[in-house]
């Protein structure tokens, strides 16, 4: 009998830190998630991005990893990675500055959550709002008071899941993430607002405002 899979919430977020990097390369796969990507598309130019396709991908992705930056979170059930998720200051996203429907709403400083990816066997069982909580977690430790996510909301459904790697918007209305901008049909730009961590006493939890 095949062992039953945990509960998405019980899965455990961890911070994409050099020594966890072989688990994120056992989750991407040969593939490097997708096409060679390596979560880089997010941070290149379109040319450089297709120099670089693959191999050269996964350097810069390991370097950048290897600095100390953190460039996202971890999904565990039972040791291994299961699910991805990239998280930053929007400034490090370079596409995001380029795109005409991903412009900046205003000049507030947000951080951006650019990319989901879920193993093929744990998907659509709810990883994805597991991902974006952990991400938003590690966004409000590090002084973020705001997230921003720049998901799909698809006219039909299920989507190709190649074509959904920002996320789905229901997740995102889920985890307590409010529209703010829309300039195109099927991309709004989304933002949760956090408060910073709180000294509390033990057994408490942190208030926050969404």
């Amino acid at each position: 009998m095949a062992r039953k899979k945990p509960h998405p919430k019980a899965l455990i977020i961890e911070p994409l830190v050099p020594s966890r990097w072989k688990d994120l390369v056992g989750l991407f796969g040969p593939r490097g998630a997708c096409g060679g990507c390596w979560c880089m598309t997010p941070r290149l130019a379109r040319s450089e991005y297709q120099r670089r396709k693959g191999e050269g991908n996964k350097r810069a992705l390991k370097r950048i990893v290897d600095s100390g930056t953190i460039a996202g979170v971890l999904a565990y059930a039972g040791g291994e990675a299961v699910g991805w998720c990239a998280i930053g200051p929007r400034e490090a996203y370079s596409m995001l500055s380029r795109s005409r429907i991903l412009k900046p709403v205003d000049k507030k400083p947000v951080w951006s959550i650019v990319c989901l990816f879920i193993r093929k066997d744990w998907r659509r069982r709810g990883v994805s709002g597991t991902l974006i909580e952990g991400a938003v977690a590690h966004a409000r430790a590090c002084g973020a008071k705001i997230v921003e996510a720049y998901p799909v909301e698809p006219k039909t459904s299920p989507m190709p899941d190649v074509f959904a790697y920002t996320g789905i918007a229901a997740v995102f209305h889920k985890a307590g993430f409010r529209e703010v901008a829309r300039r195109s049909e099927t991309r709004p730009v989304m933002r949760r607002q956090i408060r910073a961590l709180r000294s509390l006493k033990s057994g408490a939890r942190a208030s926050e405002h969404r």
